[in-house]
């Protein structure tokens, strides 16, 4: 028996079979793993591609912001001998007040002075320090009005009201040129345009650019954008000093509200607080809040805030109240992670060895996620400045033509400074300096997120 099954064994044995099926498996496993090995290379080319075209993607905008915004950061300017003329500025010496006299009466006599003031020829003395650049252009005093921008004659006013005894003397300024001077000379602006669709008139564009031949006006770094608050009188001069107030009295806001509330609510929540339906719910509506789009902030603010606290309008404490609603959420959701990625054997440890709860979370816990909560705040804080929508529902787009001194004060903010100078009519101008603010605004939150790598690579503990 057993040697017929031995026998029958031989028989269906064929050793060639065997090496066929094992060939043709190895040809199905090599197949296998060409496929796999094609499909993980297709899926590193694609995602290699993925984020090339990203990154192309921002280098494009960076690379057009940059190319319109820097230019604006230089400005047509003429620094031109001013000498005060006694013969033009026929006004008596400053009031001071007498002995005996009433306030109201030296009030008065004070108007009055300024009224003097108010009516003399500044223009003429502008005029006369550009002529001594260029005397051949004497005869052309009427179209040298409208090269400079019309704000300077009253810098001039403010200067020797303050200083009366600038009189009889003469100093150097620097002159900004018009808006629409800077947007010809700068080639902002079709030169063969027909003269009615031109903002400047035939005499004045052949002026400007004679005094640009001549080296009376030059492309200067434009200083007076960080110095000077926003202008429609004189658009040449608008600058982002009040928006950047604002906005930095807006992030103190932020920094002293958010951030305080925003750590202790999640180490309230992380370490102390019982684990029940209650502090479910909350867990809840914080990530549902840190969800809602930025806008219902700005309509909760302007209900809350305004309507029913009758709080100042666009004023920056109350965006500050708004944005640190708005990030109060993030602070939370990134401290409590913070906390979480603490491994346990800390707080283990620490209670062993006879450690209360309030010691081992702020001795132990709280140092070592101190990295992640000041990179979850800079973030919020970087966040927050660069929001728009909330702000313009609490009235932060009004036109506002002075810095703020405290928060109480009219103010706007940077963002909404841009959305302002987008929409302006001098959109050859503008276009320009919309993109240094955005520049400007861009620096600000690169400079707060490096801040906060920065710190995550400083405090950083490995275990």
């Amino acid at each position: 028996m057993s040697t017929t099954n031995t026998s029958n064994m031989d028989q269906t044995f064929d050793p060639q079979a065997a090496a066929e099926q094992r060939e043709k498996r190895k040809k199905i496993i090599e197949s296998s793993l060409a496929k796999r090995h094609r499909k993980e290379k297709t899926f590193r080319m694609f995602g290699f591609g993925a984020v090339i075209t990203g990154l192309l993607f921002v280098a494009l905008l960076f690379g057009s912001i940059l190319a319109k915004g820097l230019p604006a950061f230089w400005q047509s300017s003429m620094t031109v001998p001013v000498f005060f003329d006694p013969a033009i500025i026929q006004i008596g010496p400053k009031p001071v007040q007498k002995e005996g006299e009433s306030p109201a009466q030296f009030e008065e006599r004070f108007i009055a002075w300024q009224t003097e003031m108010g009516m003399v020829d500044w223009d003429a003395l502008i005029v006369n320090g550009i002529v001594k650049k260029a005397p051949e252009i004497a005869n052309q005093s009427d179209e040298l009005n409208s090269i400079y921008t019309s704000s300077e004659s009253y810098r001039l006013r403010d200067m020797v009201m303050k200083d009366p005894s600038l009189i009889g003397k003469t100093q150097d300024f620097k002159i900004l040129a018009d808006a629409n001077v800077d947007v010809w000379l700068a080639g902002n602006i079709d030169r063969s345009l027909p003269d009615e669709q031109q903002q400047l008139s035939p005499e004045v564009r052949q002026l400007a650019d004679q005094l640009k031949a001549d080296g009376v006006i030059t492309n200067s770094f434009n200083t007076e954008i960080f110095k000077n608050p926003d202008s429609r009188s004189s658009p040449a001069t608008s600058g982002l000093a009040g928006a950047f107030m604002g906005s930095l009295f807006m992030m103190l806001i932020v920094i002293v509200l958010s951030i305080p509330v925003g750590v202790a609510s999640a180490i309230y929540l992380e370490e102390f607080a019982p684990k029940n339906w209650i502090t479910d719910i909350i867990e809840v509506n914080i990530n549902n809040l840190a969800a809602v789009p930025s806008i219902v902030f700005g309509l909760l603010g302007a209900a809350i805030f305004i309507g029913w606290m009758h709080m100042p309008l666009s004023a920056p404490v109350v965006g500050g109240l708004v944005l640190s609603l708005m990030t109060l959420p993030t602070v939370i959701i990134t401290t409590r992670a913070s906390l979480k990625a603490v491994p346990p054997s800390i707080r283990q440890a620490a209670l062993g060895l006879g450690a209360s709860r309030l010691q081992t979370v702020f001795h132990h816990v709280l140092p070592l996620a101190l990295p992640g909560i000041l990179t979850g705040g800079i973030i919020g804080v970087a966040q927050a400045l660069g929001e728009t929508a909330p702000l313009l529902l609490i009235g932060m787009s009004a036109f506002v033509a002075n810095v703020p001194a405290t928060p109480l004060d009219q103010s706007t903010a940077l963002p909404v400074q841009i959305f302002l100078w987008q929409g302006n009519e001098l959109r050859n101008f503008f276009e320009g300096r919309t993109a240094a603010a955005i520049i400007v605004l861009l620096a600000l939150m690169i400079g707060l997120n490096s801040l906060a790598i920065w710190l995550r690579k400083k405090f950083e503990v490995r275990w």
